[in-house]
């Protein structure tokens, strides 16, 4: 509702003519003005006024305004958006600044939607701007311009006819793909061409656990307990679990996508919780994402920090599904799930399993160190 209010008094800006931005330093007042809408819509009577001011800027201040979209909440960014549009389409023959539009979309510390719309600008204008510059955005931090630049990728690997040349092109493909579909689309054709493709690697699964289950989750009573394994993980402790003493096992994801079957490493089990403990070896401190696909309630502990919980069962499963940000420490860094088992007792209720990656904010893996591949993952694995 916010964000349809947020259009409807853009759409009430556009149409009160006012006076144009007198100087420089209004613009950048108006601009910090818009910026401090909220995610609740502070500040929007001040901002009306504004925004009216900003309408009439000249093209020659497109830079500006969409500068001013960097860090500011998602409501503020869409008022920039409104205004910058507006700026754009009043300008009579398209005469816009391409040369200062190009040079801040190739300034990736700005906001990746005002990037976007950068280049939505200059290719609004010149015919040339996707084959001159959506080339150079193949490994783009805009996931947006990026999976533009990976269709173009895919699509001329797709022209080339020589075995090699082919095979070169869908692995440049592949690296730089962060959308599922378009990494399915670049593997496909590279098994085709006979290549291996380690999907593992490319989307940052861990692979290896040290499991131990079942613990007792009768009529849902085991999550709010806190089990042995999350004061401390001891791989060699044994422990009264639901049917009696368990011990540690450890389990390998073998397929594309790192799942681990914990109906397969405990048997299957109702009323079940099991807990998956693994190392993480980082190269340096570092933010990064964790993310989940499980069909299961779960917890997830980072260094004994834990980091989120969903207590939800069974609805459905995919490939990042859930997801949190953690801070890892240079070193090992200590991994701890807690996947909960109900006891629905419908064919589709018996999956009790999961996937886990760990990845940047557009989702390129980081590797612990001490993965054979680590060092490697993303260049070209070409055979000559």
């Amino acid at each position: 509702m916010i964000l349809r209010n947020a259009l409807f008094t853009w759409g009430l800006v556009l149409a009160v003519p006012v006076c144009a931005v007198s100087a420089e330093g209004d613009l950048a007042k108006n601009l910090a003005i818009v910026r401090g809408v909220g995610v609740k819509g502070e500040g929007h009577a001040k901002a009306t006024a504004a925004a009216k001011a900003l309408a009439q800027s000249s093209a020659a201040e497109l830079p500006a305004i969409l500068a001013a979209m960097d860090g500011c909440s998602v409501l503020a960014e869409n008022w920039l958006r409104g205004i910058a549009e507006g700026v754009a389409q009043k300008q009579v023959g398209g005469k816009l600044p391409v040369a200062e539009l190009e040079k801040f979309l190739a300034q990736t510390k700005h906001s990746p939607r005002a990037r976007r719309l950068a280049y939505e600008f200059v290719a609004g204008v010149d015919d040339s701007a996707e084959k001159r510059l959506i080339p150079t955005l193949l490994n783009d931090p805009s996931l947006e311009l990026r999976r533009d630049a990976v269709a173009l990728a895919l699509a001329d690997a797709a022209k080339v006819e020589d075995k090699k040349a082919a095979q070169a092109a869908f692995h440049k493909a592949f690296s730089a793909a962060r959308d599922n579909d378009q990494i399915k689309a670049a593997a496909d054709k590279l098994k085709e061409l006979g290549e291996t493709v380690d999907l593992a690697t490319h989307y940052g699964f861990l692979q290896t656990w040290q499991i131990i289950g079942p613990f007792d989750n009768t009529g849902d009573k085991g999550w709010d307990v806190a089990y042995p394994p999350e004061a401390k993980v001891d791989l060699v402790a044994k422990y009264p679990g639901l049917k009696g003493e368990i011990g540690w096992k450890e389990a390998t994801g073998k397929d594309d996508f790192g799942m681990i079957d914990l109906t397969k490493v405990l048997d299957k089990h109702k009323g079940a919780i099991a807990y998956a403990s693994t190392e993480f070896i980082s190269e340096k401190d570092q933010q990064v994402d964790l993310r989940l696909g499980s069909y299961n309630a779960h917890k997830i502990w980072l260094n004994g920090e834990e980091l989120t919980a969903n207590h939800v069962y069974h609805a459905g499963q995919q490939i990042d599904q859930y997801l949190t940000q953690g801070k890892m420490k240079k070193g090992k860094n200590a991994i701890l799930l807690k996947i909960c088992q109900n006891e629905q007792t419908e064919a589709w209720a018996q999956s009790w399993q999961f996937q886990f990656r760990i990845c940047d904010t557009i989702g390129t893996a980081i590797l612990s160190q001490d993965r054979p591949s680590a060092k490697t993952a993303f260049l070209p694995a070409i055979r000559r």
